[in-house]
């Protein structure tokens, strides 16, 4: 089966080893079960590992098709880059200073298993979760035990972006990925700036990505490309406001091992910039209020769209990327408080803005 490639012991020991490895920057936790009862592992990697801090949260995800392995061993390699260069290379010594990155290797171990692209169920976990356009994917008992994780996974963490690594193309896709009227053609998102924006991150960082011939500039809107329903990608974003590439790194799904070292030289600058990316560009602040200074869980989203994110239940921080160049109007609301506008301009950098919001004299929002 593996060809060279770690079996899921093997990955499993690999994670461990790293983690006691870098044990002063890493923590490694599971966040549920496959179908087949194989542990989902995760290294979380922050110079404060499980700690709550204002900063903001990435997630990488592998494996997710059980036939597309490469992303395993690329976030590995990965999570060992950042261990070994951790306080020597400036990128790697703000990305674990600067953000809680989470990387889950193989959310589908028992497809990788079977070689084949469906979990234990044969069910394609790219199709599994809730859409905005396919009410039938709404049956939460009949959701599979891995997209179940990840559901919970997110209730649990604010993650502010987040990537897939998938192979069999060269491009980086992202929403919307399906249509209303289920045809193929460009589908806009709100974020459809901060989202090419994103993607280009990744692409000119890449090798050859951005040289593509099928895709100008290494990027494409899922729908323009293909339209699905029920995948992961829409579903982060409609859901939690969280930021999610579909990143295709490898023309070839399971390229023999030895081609690994390339792959990794060729993606591994465009994972490091994405992930520093939370830090470098976006607007960062906290949310208080006017009378006790006590910090709020409170909402935030721009006007003029209807994607929300949460703010940290115990620090009131929001994180939230947007493309540079730009000008938005940023609004803060909490049950029992005044909500707040702020317009900001947004060029080559992290904006600061703190909200301090007044309490309803009526006790409404």
């Amino acid at each position: 089966l593996s060809q060279g490639y770690m079996t899921n012991s093997d990955l499993e020991k690999a994670m461990k080893g790293l983690n006691s490895q870098c044990s002063n920057i890493s923590r490694l936790y599971s966040i549920g079960e496959s179908a087949l009862g194989t542990p989902l592992w995760v290294l979380e990697i922050s110079d404060m590992p499980g700690k709550v801090e204002a900063e903001p949260s990435f997630k990488f995800i592998g494996n997710l098709h059980g036939d597309e392995p490469v992303g395993r061993e690329l976030l590995l390699l990965l999570a060992h880059w950042l261990c070994d260069n951790y306080m020597k290379d400036p990128l790697a010594t703000l990305v674990v200073n600067g953000v809680h990155l989470h990387i889950l290797p193989s959310l589908n171990p028992d497809g990788y298993s079977l070689r084949r692209r469906g979990n234990a169920n044969n069910v394609d976990l790219n199709r599994d979760f809730p859409d905005q356009f396919l009410q039938t994917n709404d049956d939460m008992d009949s959701r599979q035990p891995e997209t179940k994780a990840i559901m919970k996974w997110m209730e649990d963490i604010r993650f502010t972006a987040s990537a897939t690594l998938h192979g069999g193309a060269l491009v980086a896709n992202y929403p919307w990925d399906g249509t209303q009227d289920m045809k193929k053609h460009y589908f806009e998102c709100p974020d459809d700036k901060t989202f090419r924006f994103l993607a280009s991150v990744y692409s000119k960082s890449h090798y050859n990505m951005s040289l593509s011939k099928e895709f100008p500039e290494g990027i494409t809107n899922g729908a323009f490309w293909y339209p699905l329903y029920g995948g992961m990608q829409d579903w982060n974003y409609i859901k939690y406001g969280c930021l999610e590439l579909t990143l295709e790194i490898s023309d070839n799904k399971w390229p023999h091992i030895t081609e690994i070292p390339t792959l990794w030289e060729h993606n591994r600058l465009s994972m490091i910039n994405l992930v520093a990316s939370l830090v470098k560009n976006g607007v960062h602040g906290r949310i208080y209020s006017s009378d006790s200074r006590r910090y709020l869980p409170a909402t935030v989203s721009l006007i003029g769209t209807n994607i929300t994110i949460a703010a940290g239940k115990t620090l009131g921080d929001f994180h939230r990327l947007l493309a540079p160049g730009e000008k938005y109007e940023v609004i803060a609301r909490c049950p029992g408080y005044r909500s707040k506008r702020a317009c900001i301009a947004v060029g080559h950098g992290p904006v600061s803005l703190d909200f301090i919001l007044e309490p309803a004299v009526d006790g409404g929002g």
